[in-house]
């Protein structure tokens, strides 16, 4: 037997196949949405950072949810690492369009497609640049000029940066003051409190099924403990301890099963 059998769930609770009207966000993370939603509709940019597991991409698929479909274009890039001309060949695929060979034409081609946007289609682009802490710097460089039209008096496009906390002090070197000058908000998302743990806990399992959380209370203490409410290891700890509940034919999962998992995680010396 599963241990979703074991639960009488239908589907895994912590699983990443979360439908985007399905996330489950704290106010501190429904503010930063609002935020973002505010700077896109003022056509500013933005830098958005925090610690891996805190819910970067989750504050995104929010913005992508409730951001109003008629008037604004959403394009997602993930690969950072690519130097300047395949980083705008990729914005060009994208979005749809087919990249020149040098590098000059695809950035052409490019500012082309966001002034006919927003010329003919009356459609503002906002281009969400994901890991841009692994951004090589010769396209950090180049990335102000994509955001500056018509003698930089209008603008054209929202340009979301997306980056560990290192992107902070990154974006502050004098080298990159061009598109520091030009990030409207710099925004930060913080882990979860220990109240928002055993909340999003019970939601993802009222998601799949489960009307009451049984997760022990100092259960969900430990995992908080452990993850510093870092969401991503949340949903893996949490997995486990399940797991290693069903194991022991018990339907609550406690204490002890939280701590067994996180002794097979911690390296032997």
């Amino acid at each position: 037997m599963s241990y979703l059998d074991h639960f009488s769930l239908r589907d895994a609770p912590f699983s990443k196949e979360i439908d985007d009207k399905d996330l489950w966000l704290p106010s501190s993370k429904k503010a930063l949405v609002d935020e973002l939603i505010e700077s896109v509709e003022e056509r500013s940019s933005v830098l958005l950072t925090g610690d891996p597991g805190t819910g970067k991409t989750c504050v995104l698929r929010a913005l992508r949810h409730r951001l109003p479909k008629e008037g604004f274009r959403l394009t997602y890039c993930h690969n950072a690492t690519l130097g300047r001309r395949d980083f705008y060949r990729q914005l060009c695929l994208a979005i749809g369009l087919t990249p020149s060979a040098t590098a000059a034409a695809v950035f052409f081609a490019l500012s082309k497609h966001v002034e006919d946007l927003a010329g003919t289609e009356r459609v503002h682009p906002v281009f969400l640049l994901d890991e841009a802490h692994l951004l090589h710097q010769d396209t950090l460089d180049h990335l102000h000029i994509l955001l500056n039209y018509e003698w930089d008096k209008r603008a054209l496009l929202s340009l979301i940066l997306i980056g560990l906390p290192e992107m902070e002090q990154r974006i502050a070197r004098r080298r990159n003051r061009s598109l520091t000058s030009r990030l409207a908000r710099r925004l930060r998302v913080d882990p979860l409190v220990p109240d928002d743990t055993g909340e999003y806990i019970s939601h993802r399992l009222a998601l799949v099924g489960c009307s009451t959380t049984f997760f022990a209370s100092d259960a969900v203490t430990m995992i908080h403990e452990t993850t510093g409410g870092a969401m991503r290891d949340v949903d893996r700890i949490a997995t486990a301890a399940m797991r290693i509940t069903a194991r022991k034919k018990r339907k609550l999962v406690e204490r002890d099963a939280v701590a067994l998992v996180i002794e097979a995680e911690t390296p032997r010396s």
